[in-house]
């Protein structure tokens, strides 16, 4: 038998001697506390949280209807388990404080043997749900957990196909969560992302490079300019993405997070003006998060020390992404960019690979 003795009740009634009956039918085995109106009682669950309120309905003032609505219409409260205690015993009224969300009703003169049991079996109903919350929070939170763990070892695992890009995955999330959570204020997107779905793209944005794995070395390492030919292979590696993403996907559904990483991965190399690859779309036809990807890609790939360049200096890399804006990046993006390009700066400093690459930031 779980042990309920800490557990808190509130009684509500305006009578005395209703009072009296239930603080000694009750008093010995619970926490109880009274109120003698619903403002007082209003005022008291906002210092303390009952696990479970016996509220009589007709008092003066607010009437035992408006404290239950009230109670349920709040996040804090809206699961404290309601008996109301009447002397109404019209059928109506039951539906209306059961519709209230009220869990039983106790009619008045009380029996104490029947209060006694109704309570305790509404608080153990109450203790076994707020246990199986709880694993379910803890057992989401492990899958969650999982997904973020798998998808950075995925991510780490193409970015070591290129040493020296350890902290590009780093950057990039963090780039794109800055500037997503910015853009849930403007109107163009506020009512197409949400703070869950700029959550959902920090957490698949390590994989936007994973089709990387499938380019040869010899073209993925070169450290020149690639021919023409050469490029063409490794443009395909947002395909390579994309597929490789879409064999779990199947296996999850459309609804899973990966969607979010298949867009990234294939669509992260589109331009605004349809110049991009691999499908050439443009404007608004290119997914919200490979816009936010493109420009975390390429402010990074500019900040970044790469074997074929050194790093360029921040203000230098701010001027490149605002030249290409309304052509390789959505404008109002590249907007958001420069009112955050300071934010851009601190990520990279944060994240930076190499002292080189800090020194050039700072200037």
């Amino acid at each position: 038998m779980p042990d309920l003795s800490n557990m808190r009740i509130l009684v509500v009634d305006d009578v005395e001697a209703n009072v009296d009956i239930l603080v000694d039918t009750l008093g010995d085995d619970y926490r109880v506390s009274v109120a003698m109106d619903g403002m007082s009682a209003l005022e008291d669950i906002k210092e303390t949280i009952p696990d479970l309120i016996l509220l009589d309905i007709m008092m003066p003032g607010i009437d035992g209807y408006e404290v239950c609505r009230r109670l349920k219409s709040e996040k804090e409260t809206w699961d404290i388990p309601v008996i109301f205690l009447t002397a109404l015993t019209e059928e109506s009224n039951e539906s209306k404080g059961l519709t209230l969300g009220a869990v039983d009703y106790i009619t008045k003169p009380f029996s104490p043997e029947l209060v006694k049991s109704r309570v305790h079996n509404h608080l153990e109903l109450k203790l076994h749900r707020d246990d199986l919350e709880k694993l379910v929070r803890e057992r989401t939170s492990q899958l969650l957990l999982t997904q973020e763990i798998t998808i950075e070892s995925m991510g780490t695992l193409a970015e070591f196909r290129d040493p020296e890009t350890g902290g590009h995955i780093k950057r990039t999330q963090n780039y794109m969560k800055c500037l997503g959570e910015y853009l849930l204020n403007h109107s163009k997107f506020n009512a197409l992302i949400s703070a869950e779905s700029i959550g959902l793209i920090y957490k698949s944005a390590p994989l936007h490079d994973i089709g990387k794995v499938g380019v040869p070395d010899h073209i993925l390492l070169k450290p020149g300019k690639l021919t023409d030919e050469e490029f063409q292979e490794m443009k395909k590696h947002t395909i390579y993405g994309r597929d490789a993403i879409m064999v779990s996907e199947r296996k999850l559904g459309n609804d899973s997070f990966l969607r979010y990483a298949k867009r990234i991965a294939f669509s992260h190399h589109e331009k605004w003006d349809g110049t991009g690859y691999p499908q050439g779309l443009s404007g608004d036809e290119i997914p919200i998060s490979g816009r936010l990807m493109a420009i975390a890609d390429v402010y990074d790939a500019l900040v970044s020390k790469r074997v074929y360049k050194p790093p360029f200096p921040h203000s230098k890399a701010v001027a490149i992404i605002m030249e290409g804006k309304g052509t390789h990046f959505d404008p109002d993006m590249a907007n958001a960019f420069e009112a955050l390009s300071e934010d851009f700066r601190n990520i990279a400093l944060k994240f930076a690979d190499y002292d080189e690459e800090r020194r050039t930031l700072q200037e």
